[in-house]
């Protein structure tokens, strides 16, 4: 399951992003100061979500503790609804692990996927609030697309981005079952 991602757009070319889509974001909490980077478990990282004045970015902890304190990172999609606190994860790229290659190695392979025409990928997620950390958000999985399923049997949602502003209004489309279509992602060792 994607446990890392990686985010190379900064606050304002995701602005001109969504004002491609005729989307105005805005910064309710001030725009944020981060730098191109893998985000891991826990970090802060940028979301967007639904607000009463269009669309919000706001930065929040990937992952909220369980009960037995491991993290909620990821969230099987299939049999669930979402009605509410929905939200897009934004990434530049994403990482999935195989076996190793080579036996002698002790590290798994790691497999970047970025899209083609290097857009923003937006990633389905929900948010909670959680009593020991604040709001925090984790990504939606189902089963993977023609691109990712030669090396993993699940894989984050990745929405088209005119499924962005359905999704994130609470729209109950086909979306969340609906891969992008073949040879959206490359794929590269990394």
């Amino acid at each position: 399951m994607c446990n890392l991602y990686q985010l190379e757009a900064g606050p304002d070319a995701i602005r001109r992003i969504f004002e491609e889509l005729q989307r105005p974001l805005t910064f309710p909490e001030g725009v944020p100061n981060f730098e191109p980077r893998d985000i891991h478990i826990t970090d802060r990282a940028p979301i967007v979500r639904a607000a009463a004045d269009g669309l919000a970015l706001v930065e929040r902890r990937w992952s909220w503790p369980l009960a037995t304190g491991k993290p909620l990172y990821n969230l099987r999609s299939e049999g669930r609804s979402f009605p509410g606190k929905r939200c897009l994860a934004l990434a530049s790229g994403f990482y999935e692990y195989t076996a190793p290659t080579d036996p002698k190695q002790k590290r798994k392979d790691r497999w970047l996927f970025r899209p083609v025409n290097s857009a923003l990928l937006g990633i389905a997620s929900i948010w909670r609030q959680h009593p020991e950390v604040g709001e925090a958000f984790t990504l939606l999985t189902a089963a993977p697309g023609l691109d990712v399923a030669p090396l993993h049997h699940r894989q984050i949602i990745l929405l088209d981005p005119s499924d962005w502003q359905g999704w994130l209004e609470g729209s109950n489309a086909d979306y969340l079952s609906r891969p992008l279509p073949e040879g959206s992602l490359t794929m590269a060792a990394a």
